[in-house]
């Protein structure tokens, strides 16, 4: 009688046994970062699709004046139980523009990226991405 041999975990069963998007985790519901998810729906409903980015310098520091909306980091959104791109008020957005100018393309941790983002009503938002 020969013993039965075990049957080797492969790649495909790994990546089946991972939660799939949408599944609710500890902390809030999986939801995808804005860039890599190419847009997202905001805690008003509008929905911003990914236009350009990563944008070069001078173009972001552009829009960080004209945008209509500014964004850079999250957070937690008890309405809708996700995390969110925080919005930042108008008086805000020269200190973390000179913030984020500073990190753009960072040898070294944080490292932000500026996108832009628009809404189907014309708007047009300045996202500035951290990574840590």
């Amino acid at each position: 009688m020969s013993k039965k041999q075990k049957r080797a975990v492969t790649f495909a069963d790994m990546v089946a046994a991972l939660p799939s998007p949408g599944e609710e985790e500890p902390g809030g519901s999986y939801v995808d970062r804005p860039v890599a998810a190419r847009g997202f729906t905001d805690a008003g409903g509008t929905y911003w699709r990914l236009a350009r980015g990563p944008l070069d310098p001078r173009r972001a520091k552009r829009l960080a004046v004209e945008a209509d909306v500014m964004s850079m980091g999250t957070s937690y959104d008890d309405e809708v139980g996700w995390w969110l791109p925080r919005f930042l008020a108008e008086a805000e957005r020269p200190a973390a523009w000179l913030e984020a100018r500073a990190r753009l393309g960072a040898a070294d941790l944080p490292v932000h990226e500026a996108y832009e983002f628009t809404a189907d009503d014309g708007r047009v938002l300045l996202f500035i991405e951290t990574y840590c």
